[in-house]
């Protein structure tokens, strides 16, 4: 899936426009990589087109720890750094783009390859969103 099909396939899931589904996943993209090892965010860098690589590795640092939070904190950090209104709002857009996130990284069930390898790194609450991401309807 090349950067113009991610962007737009989230503004669509979202309703919004593409330049507003941009800031969701650089906000939704921040969060989840920083819950990753260094080792698995850069496997998933790797079957990002270079557009979002660029993205996905932005402020990425060798040295950086793991951030373990659960879903409250991970919605709330999103719902802040995109200056959405609430956190049904920042749950939506983080559905759009683990959704689309899966499909880019060929498990549409989000529990294979190396989208299993993502969601075995996420603690109970956000392996929930996760695969309700998963369940969702194709756009």
């Amino acid at each position: 899936m090349d950067e113009r099909s991610f962007v737009h396939e989230v503004a669509i899931r979202v309703k919004c426009d593409e330049r507003r589904a941009e800031s969701l996943i650089f906000a939704v993209f921040r969060e989840l990589r920083d819950r990753l090892t260094p080792k698995e965010a850069s496997d998933v860098a790797a079957q990002l087109p270079v557009p979002l690589k660029r993205l996905w590795l932005s402020f990425e640092r060798p040295d950086r720890q793991v951030r373990r939070v659960h879903l409250r904190e991970f919605v709330g950090e999103v719902r802040t750094m995109a200056a959405l209104p609430d956190d049904a709002e920042a749950e939506r857009a983080i559905r759009a783009v683990f959704k689309v996130l899966q499909k880019s990284l060929g498990s549409s069930s989000g529990v294979s390859g190396e989208a299993w390898d993502v969601m075995s790194q996420l603690p109970k609450d956000l392996k929930q969103l996760w695969l309700a991401a998963a369940e969702e309807e194709p756009s």
